[in-house]
């Protein structure tokens, strides 16, 4: 169908010019480490472009790795792992720098890629699956990355889906070891579909938080939205032609870790949509309608979390009842790359009913 071609002519071209840039002398090799663990932040965020070694500023409010994987970065880097984070920018462009009064700012960054390398943040999974490819094809020729771990939150679950694909259709060099994705919508959000007019009120079940947050949906898709929210619906996800099954077996032999958060809950709800952390319901952050010949092997986590530290201020509740701060959600997280080379001979689908 055409809502799911790119053009892989244009892509290898794109890519060819990348690795011109990424080969200039200002950009000779910094690591010799060929592994590494890439984060890739969801919908309507600013995440900068991090590496090991560099991140923007830190304290005083403001925080290294923007208001998604700040604290998942550190923490995986305490634990050894060679982190990025992938560039993801709300509009068209470069990163820039998130305002004071925003949620988790960040400044005095490292100098932003460009933005053929930046992920549009409110637009279409496979444009920006096509651009998290090109980021990964620059850390192939600056860093001499070969193995990566991808780690998408929300939406960043789904491009990262869509730059496996892509890269095993180019025959990249580059190998996906492991997927995690944190609260992704593999078969909708919550709404995200109530604005495509899939569910009603109702479907909250009298929970104020769910209710706000659907009502006050078409302001926020009016004023930043370029796609994104239609997307994130059972109509284009799910069913024979929509983009799960356009993903095909590109994930096959890749390990699937798929985490949920189940802050909200209530009794009689529809368990497709409840419970759910805010803005993903566990069943679809478990991809419980996705096949198994999209997804050959996957492995569920859940906690009592909500699904960024956004919703958490909200509810003045801690930070790290969000399931990008938890300590033990962002357990897991390391767990999964590190079990990678092993997890496929577990058994299928552990923790996911």
């Amino acid at each position: 169908m055409k809502r799911f071609i790119i053009s892989l002519v244009g892509l290898t071209i794109a890519l060819g010019v990348n690795r011109s840039i990424a080969s200039s002398p200002a950009s000779t090799p910094a690591s010799k480490q060929s592994r590494a663990v890439v984060l890739v932040s969801g919908g309507a965020t600013r995440t900068p472009y991090t590496t090991p070694t560099q991140a923007c500023k830190d304290g005083d409010g403001f925080l290294a790795a923007g208001n998604t994987f700040s604290a998942l970065r550190k923490f995986l880097l305490g634990k050894g792992k060679h982190v990025f984070t992938a560039p993801v920018m709300d509009n068209w462009g470069i990163v820039k720098e998130a305002p004071n009064d925003t949620v988790g700012p960040f400044a005095k960054c490292p100098l932003p890629l460009p933005a053929s390398m930046t992920i549009l943040s409110t637009g279409d999974w496979n444009a920006g699956g096509e651009r998290l490819v090109r980021f990964l094809e620059y850390l192939n020729t600056r860093y001499g990355i070969t193995d990566v771990d991808l780690v998408g939150h929300s939406n960043g679950g789904m491009w990262s889906r869509a730059a496996i694909k892509m890269l095993k259709d180019i025959n990249s060099p580059i190998k996906v070891r492991s997927l995690v994705t944190l609260s992704s919508p593999h078969t909708g959000a919550i709404p995200p579909r109530f604005y495509a007019k899939e569910i009603d009120i109702s479907a909250c079940k009298g929970i104020a938080f769910c209710e706000q947050s659907v009502l006050s949906w078409g302001s926020l898709v009016r004023k930043m939205d370029k796609g994104l929210s239609a997307l994130n619906t059972v109509w284009y996800t799910s069913g024979p032609g929509g983009w799960n099954a356009a993903q095909g077996s590109a994930l096959r032999g890749i390990p699937v870790t798929l985490m949920g958060g189940s802050y909200f809950q209530a009794v009689g709800g529809d368990p497709s949509l409840l419970p759910y952390d805010g803005t993903v319901s566990r069943y679809s952050a478990f991809a419980q309608d996705v096949t198994s010949e999209v997804i050959p092997w996957r492995t569920c986590w859940q906690g009592p979390l909500v699904h960024w530290i956004g919703w958490a201020d909200d509810l003045k509740i801690p930070r790290d009842s969000s399931i990008t701060d938890n300590p033990k959600a962002m357990a897991r997280v390391n767990q999964a790359i590190d079990e990678a080379g092993v997890d496929l001979q577990q058994p299928d689908k552990q923790g996911c009913t």
